[in-house]
Parts: C-alpha cells; structure tokens; sequence
C-alpha cells in the first residue's frame, strides 16, 4: 500500500468504507506522468472537488473512475469490488455516469434523441415511452418542452444541461444500472457568471433529489464553482495529491500550494508555465 499519510493534509476520512476507493494509481502519456501513485477516497453522499494547475491529471482522474481509461498501475474499488479492465469489460456494483467538459451532444440529432440515445439504442423500450422519460429527465435540469429542438438552436448553459439530463437517464427496466456517482468535468467552462450560477446550482439539486445521484466527483477552476458546489478539496499538481480538506479550511490553511492557487499568484511552489 502507498504511503496514503503523506499525500494528506488536516483531512480525517470517515470511518465507513469509501464507495470509491483509488490506490496507487499511475498514468502516463508518451513521457509525461500526469498522475504518479495517486490514492483517493469518495465517500457516499460526498461532493469532491478536485482541483490543481492545467495539466496535472485532474481529468485523466475522471475517466479512470467513470472506466473509460486504464491507469498503467494502481488497484480500483468500486463499493469494496476491485475493477479489472474498463467498464465495457464487466459492470460496476454501483452506476457512474459522467458529464464532459464539452457537451458532446449529437448536433444531427434532436435534443430528445440525445437524451434517450442510450435507451433507443439499448433498449426494447417503445418511443413514447422514452419521450416520457426524457421529458422527466429535461424537467428536472430545468428545461421542459425543448425536445424537439437541435444543439445548434441551443445556448451554451442549455447545452450543458442537456447533458446533464443525459448522464442522469437510465434504464427502467435496469433499475440497478442508474447513476449512484456523477463526474462533472469543468462544467462551467466557458460559460458567464450567471449561467454559472444556473448550473452550480443544478448539481446542488441534483444530488438532493430522490433517485438522482447523491455523490459526486467535479473538476473545475473556476473559483465560484470550487466554492459552491465542493465539500471537499482535493488539490492536485505534478501528480500527486498535495493538500485535501474541507472546502471551510481552503482559506486557512498554511499549505503553500492551495494558497497560490486560490489566490491566483505567480509566487509560490506551482510552477508558472513561460
């Protein structure tokens, strides 16, 4: 087992079983390693946010949860079952569904078609039967009656609620495959501090809601969303898990490292990029 005290500062984890649980995981990509012996913790009803610079493997952490990526080393547990390959291979004992960064909606297929895509393909379900649940799903992000519309006809917020509404869709006749964990990564990128607002406040009464995911796992910079939608710090850089705490210490700790990065200065241990 890695040396799991020595990536941690001021964090005392509960004592149940981590629903998720990391454990030397390494990744790397051609000569870089973005991520080097990383372990990690999510508990139940937890909302975690990881942060650090552009580059040190906050993504790369995302997909290896969600089974999209392999790290090169390192063990995975989901709800106490180790994983072995990708989540095509076998499934999890619990449902992750993941928001990327960019919506990734389908821009020939309507909204509808988007939300259900995984139910018209994977399913016996008829059509009006999807169209219903996909307009529970789009009520629910706030977005009624737009079904019929394409990508190209939506602004940048809805988009990402519509994705939204897609990672939260499941099968009715798979009650055991809905999603338990969500992984948001940088879900308001590139968007303006009122759609900002909308969807920081979207993922807080997503994990509120009955039947809807109550853990999470979000990557971000942005400071608003760090702050709002975060219990739990989790600062990356250089690969490695340099400070993690409740997001009431961020402002108070003496960690040099989440203190230049919180305060946005280029004096300090991280690096500045020339």
């Amino acid at each position: 087992m890695t040396n799991h005290k020595s990536q941690i500062t001021n964090y005392q984890s509960p004592k149940e079983e981590p629903l998720i649980k990391l454990r030397g995981i390494s990744k790397t990509f051609g000569k870089n390693k973005v991520l080097d012996n990383i372990d990690l913790d999510i508990y139940k009803g937890e909302a975690v946010g990881i942060i650090g610079p552009s580059g040190t493997g906050k993504s790369t952490i995302l997909r290896i949860i969600a089974g999209l990526l392999e790290p090169d080393e390192g063990e995975i547990y989901i709800q106490e079952e180790k994983r072995d390959g990708l989540i095509e291979d076998a499934n999890d004992p619990v449902g992750i569904g993941m928001v990327f960064q960019q919506a990734a909606l389908f821009d020939s297929l309507n909204v509808d078609e988007n939300v259900g895509f995984s139910l018209y393909q994977n399913t016996k379900l008829g059509r009006s039967r999807i169209q219903e649940l996909v307009r529970e799903k789009l009520a629910m992000v706030g977005l009624s009656d737009i079904g019929h519309l394409l990508p190209s006809e939506l602004s940048g917020g809805m988009k990402k609620r519509v994705s939204f509404a897609r990672a939260i869709m499941s099968n009715p006749e798979k009650p055991e495959d809905s999603p338990e964990v969500l992984l948001y990564d940088e879900p308001t990128a590139g968007l303006d501090p009122i759609a900002s607002t909308v969807i920081e406040d979207l993922i807080r009464s997503l994990q509120c809601q009955q039947g809807v995911c109550s853990t999470y796992c979000i990557v971000t910079h942005q400071d608003s969303t760090i702050r709002r939608t975060a219990d739990r710090l989790v600062f990356l850089y250089q690969g490695k898990v340099k400070w993690q705490g409740k997001i009431s210490e961020v402002d108070n700790t003496e960690n040099s490292h989440i203190r230049q990065f919180m305060s946005g200065s280029v004096q300090g241990p991280i690096q500045v990029a020339s």
